[in-house]
């Protein structure tokens, strides 16, 4: 038997704290005629049960109810895999809402100080490519960047299973405005010259030319390339032009390290 003392140092836990399970009847302990509490040694599984089920966020009512059915070691393990995907998924939701506060703060940042001398307004030749597609929800680049890279990853498998190789760089291009609710559909593309097949897994889509595309080359990771689109946002409406339709992403230069990244962001326009 062992004072409240001693078993709150062996189980861990605060004197406090067992106190506080002993008037909530989950562990009781045995009582002196002098009124101390002692605690058999066998009480330490029933503590070790509490504290992983706390740990695993369940309330105290919860763990009494869970204790009272007996869970076994493999129910708390499997227990414990769900609420650790759960914890991953809240980490992973958390970290993208810090990215993009960090994307639009780098933005605010910027304004009126991002060089705008690379802008071109030039045309773009047709070019033809295997496709992949998938939608997001918006245009926001913490959206898109981990919804088309697997695309890519998906697309140049299927481009070694079929026996081809890309003949340009990559193009990825947009459809849709998300108005309404609407999905975007996000295509990532690699430039081939071969003929559509169905049996390839992946589209052939021609793109058409583009008369007149204002042009800026984007230096870096695409979660920084809001600020490159919102200068040329500012570039189109200060030179009198308007949007014709959605931009195109072409590829340049791509390493493991994105911040060495170079992409061509492609907009159609015309004078307004």
């Amino acid at each position: 038997m062992f004072s409240i003392g001693d078993f709150a140092t062996l189980g861990r836990v605060s004197v406090r704290m067992l106190r506080h399970y002993d008037t909530l009847g989950l562990l009781v302990p045995e009582r002196a005629p002098s009124g101390y509490r002692y605690y058999r040694a066998e009480q330490l599984h029933a503590l070790n049960r509490i504290t992983a089920l706390k740990g695993l966020g369940f309330s105290l009512a919860q763990v009494k109810t869970i204790l009272h059915d007996d869970v076994g070691v493999d129910e708390l393990r499997g227990m414990l895999r769900m609420r650790r995907a759960e914890l991953d998924a809240q980490m992973a939701a958390d970290q993208a809402r810090l990215r993009a506060v960090e994307v639009r703060l780098r933005l605010i940042e910027s304004e009126g100080r991002m060089s705008v001398d690379e802008i071109v307004v030039k045309p773009v030749a047709p070019v033809r490519v295997a496709a992949l597609q998938t939608t997001v929800s918006s245009y926001d680049s913490g959206e898109i960047g981990p919804a088309i890279q697997p695309l890519y990853q998906e697309l140049c498998a299927h481009l070694d299973a079929a026996g081809i190789v890309p003949i340009g760089a990559g193009v990825s291009f947009f459809d849709g405005t998300g108005e309404d609710g609407q999905p975007i559909r996000i295509s990532a593309g690699m430039q081939v010259g071969a003929a559509p097949d169905p049996s390839y897994g992946f589209e052939i889509v021609d793109l058409p030319a583009i008369p007149a595309a204002a042009t800026l080359v984007h230096r870096g990771a695409m979660d920084t390339v809001d600020a490159s689109y919102q200068a040329l946002a500012a570039w189109i409406s200060d030179h009198g032009y308007r949007m014709l339709g959605h931009s195109r992403e072409v590829y340049l230069e791509f390493s493991e390290d994105h911040d060495k990244w170079v992409n061509e962001i492609q907009i159609a326009v015309e004078k307004a």
